[in-house]
């Protein structure tokens, strides 16, 4: 039987095969949920999905894409703003 700490929805089975040959089930963080646009709510594409502990090992030009509002407005919607501001449409 699993240990109860080990029973619980927040952690996901992974089977993993050992060096000895045989299959054992290891116990792994779930992934966190995609990062999504500021203005439209879509997917972020560029931006991995991990825990906050692993993003933080990673360098800056992996966190995000390097274009303006990389990490925080999808491509689509960054032309849009891009596209507003340039003819001054903007208040």
């Amino acid at each position: 039987m699993v240990s109860p700490r080990l029973r619980s929805n927040t952690l996901r089975e992974v089977k993993k095969k050992t060096p000895g040959g045989k299959v054992t089930v290891h116990y792994e963080p779930k992934k966190p949920s995609k990062s999504k646009c500021a203005a439209c709510g879509r997917p972020l594409h560029g931006t991995p999905r991990l825990r906050p502990s692993l993003i933080s090992k990673l360098s800056k030009t992996e966190k995000r894409p390097e274009r303006p509002y990389g990490g925080y407005l999808c491509s689509s919607c960054m032309r849009e703003l891009i596209k507003i501001k340039v003819r001054g449409d903007f208040e």
